[in-house]
């Protein structure tokens, strides 16, 4: 995209301006790679002007790429070469071009985020660099992109009702609390499909930590080469089940569960009523899926369907989506900030590109505001985005409600720093986008009293979700205005495992991201 004069911004490849138009269409392409298994979608989206924000109203799904199981190399690492030649397949099959892609997400997860693996990835998609949002999702992360993937969050709120999504894939299962939308709780642990698998005759090729460690308790070792005994590998995915089952339920977890734990256990504060499944393994359960890639995702997933039929009181659903629930498009909206309420100090610190957003459930309706208890929500939403660890720039997203006096400023900038404290410490700038006209007097509040020795941008007039990013560009000298672009995940609802073709239109979620403007 490029910013022309006046403010205005365009798409590069098809010079029309967003602010000229009732209605935009622009070409999307979702991209998931993983541990295991990489694909892609690719969509049209048609954005309508409403009033003065523009929104998603339909999605066409143009083609969604075979399932490629994720091809290494003989060190472990990512074939590029292989990956790239199925990019290139995938982009031939709906005749469109790279050039041709307004937006985009690439999704980096497992040990494709690892450093030499996500330099390969980042030259295959070296010229779209600037029209991707590209996310390196961590355990929490990825949990959270799967719960609203799948439409565990939307169904959440349609059905009134706590519900469970189970994503097992390769080597994890993701496990998401959604309530009325949200992810309320999660947890993640080192049990998959992948942790183990076979040539055709049977020999171990692939085998992770958790596998042996399992085996290990059950009274035999795997070694790559040997064939385990079909009562082995019986005795194997059982139990492999049932550690998952310890895990969902809330049960007190033995010593060698509670070591496979990726994140904190689960507080068994929310009992779900419905249970969905999402990630590879959900396509053998939901029996959308009958190959076998040589691995333990169909003995898995009878194990893990038989359990969840009898867990009294709780309803096993399907989704909207399996496999693909963490694939996404990205669309793009543009805004134009008042220059009357924004600060913007120092002001070389713009442009920001493709920053994070976290919108924590923030309540400033009380007329006395709890600093430590604000601190501690964005800390949360930090941890559950997996943006604790002050190496990435967050936006915060935040409705300031009440009298801005300085007794409840100054109570929210200090609970906002102690929960930014890491970020900040490592000289990040702070970032603050909020829907109500204070934008001006929060960023003064931080420079002249708080002291802030970091940048501090401070802009209002916008909604934003968890699971957003922002590009905010530089001052425009003619307005004092800045304009801000906000790129939403859009979750596509549509088809199963290696479906391709034109897909029926399907309507824009009420729960998909969205952008409002001034």
């Amino acid at each position: 995209m490029t910013s022309e004069a006046g403010g205005r911004i365009f798409f590069s490849n098809i010079k029309r301006s967003m602010e000229e138009e009732d209605e935009i269409v622009l070409v999307s392409v979702g991209v998931d790679i993983g541990s295991s298994t990489s694909h892609l979608v690719f969509s049209r989206l048609v954005m309508e002007r409403l009033d003065n924000r523009y929104i998603v109203s339909e999605r066409v799904v143009l083609h969604e790429s075979d399932v490629l199981l994720t091809p290494y190399g003989d060190n472990q690492s990512i074939d590029g070469d292989q990956l790239g030649k199925f990019i290139a397949e995938q982009y031939e099959s709906v005749g469109i071009t790279p050039e041709k892609i307004d937006t985009g997400a690439l999704i980096l997860t497992g040990v494709a985020v690892r450093r030499s693996n996500a330099r390969v990835i980042g030259e295959l998609f070296a010229k779209e660099a600037g029209k991707f949002v590209s996310v390196s999702a961590g355990d929490a992360l990825e949990t959270t992109l799967a719960a609203f993937g799948s439409g565990a969050a939307a169904m959440s709120i349609e059905e009134q009702t706590c519900v469970m999504n189970i994503d097992i894939g390769g080597g994890t299962t993701k496990i998401a609390l959604c309530s009325q939308g949200a992810v309320v709780d999660l947890t993640a642990l080192d049990v998959g499909a992948r942790i183990l698998s076979f040539d055709p005759d049977g020999r171990v090729i692939r085998l992770e930590e958790a596998a042996k460690q399992i085996a290990h308790e059950l009274g035999f070792e795997l070694a790559i080469g040997t064939k385990p005994s079909s009562d082995q590998l019986k005795r194997l995915v059982s139990s492999m089940a049932e550690r998952i089952m310890q895990v969902i339920e809330g049960s007190a977890l033995n010593e060698s569960t509670a070591a496979l734990l990726r994140l904190d256990p689960l507080r068994n504060t929310h009992k779900p009523s419905i249970v969905t499944f999402s990630g590879g393994v959900s396509e053998y359960i939901y029996e959308r899926e009958s190959s076998h890639f040589n691995d333990l995702g169909p003995a898995l997933a009878q194990e893990i369907r038989e359990r969840i039929q009898a867990w009294r009181g709780v309803q096993l659903r399907t989704p909207v989506q399996g496999i693909r629930a963490t694939v996404v498009g990205a669309s793009q909206y543009s805004v134009q900030v008042s220059g009357s309420t924004i600060i913007v100090e120092p002001k070389e610190t713009l442009p920001l590109r493709n920053i994070p957003v976290i919108a924590p459930q923030l309540d400033l309706t009380q007329e006395v505001l709890d600093s430590q208890q604000i601190g501690s929500l964005i800390e949360q939403s930090l941890r559950r985005m997996d943006f604790q660890d002050a190496q990435t720039q967050v936006a915060l997203g935040y409705r300031f409600e009440g009298s801005a006096t300085f007794q409840r400023l100054d109570a929210f900038c200090k609970g906002v720093h102690l929960g930014f404290k890491s970020l900040i410490d490592a000289g990040l700038p702070l970032v603050l986008i909020g829907e109500a006209d204070c934008a001006g007097v929060i960023g003064i509040h931080f420079i002249e009293e708080l002291k802030m020795n970091t940048p501090v941008i401070s802009v209002d007039g916008i909604t934003l979700s968890e699971l957003d990013f922002v590009d905010i560009g530089s001052m425009l000298e003619t307005s004092g205005a800045v304009p801000v672009v906000i790129k939403s995940l859009v979750f596509p609802h549509s088809g199963g495992l290696g479906k391709t073709g034109l897909k029926s239109v399907t309507k824009h979620d009420e729960h998909t991201h969205r952008i409002e403007s001034v």
